[in-house]
């Protein structure tokens, strides 16, 4: 299994490298051109998020294998950013700090089979995703 690797994020550009990076190690692990999509759309929803509230951070990207030999992969996106005062509703559709149309962090989670949220005001946000293969 391949190591874990850490994309910067910073600028609207990075996004995208974080994507496309996401799309190409999901192909590696033997996703589905579908599923390749929902891991990079989801990887691009967390990384417009540290653009837009944190200002940058890093995507962590690593291949994952259960004991019974189900593989996957994994997602963390980490910031130092303000932090999220209310993780419930910014679960929730709809809702939006910014001017987006606030599908972000509901629609990661929607994409992903595991979502996870650690968040501190003042520190920062973990999010940690995982897809596994079918």
């Amino acid at each position: 299994m391949a190591a874990e690797e850490l994309i910067p994020i910073a600028h609207e550009r990075d996004i995208v490298s974080a994507r496309q990076r996401g799309r190409q190690l999901a192909s590696e692990c033997g996703f589905s051109t579908r599923d390749q999509t929902l891991i990079a759309t989801a990887i691009s929803e967390v990384a417009r998020n540290i653009v837009a509230y944190a200002r940058e951070g890093h995507i962590v990207l690593e291949p994952i294998e259960k004991p019974d030999g189900r593989r996957g992969i994994s997602v963390a996106a980490i910031d130092r950013g303000p932090g999220i005062a209310d993780v419930e509703l910014a679960m929730r559709d709809g809702y939006s700090t910014g001017k987006s149309l606030g599908l972000g962090l509901p629609g990661a989670r929607r994409l992903m089979d595991e979502f996870e949220i650690e968040t501190a005001m003042g520190k920062g946000t973990t999010i940690r995703m995982r897809k596994w293969m079918p």
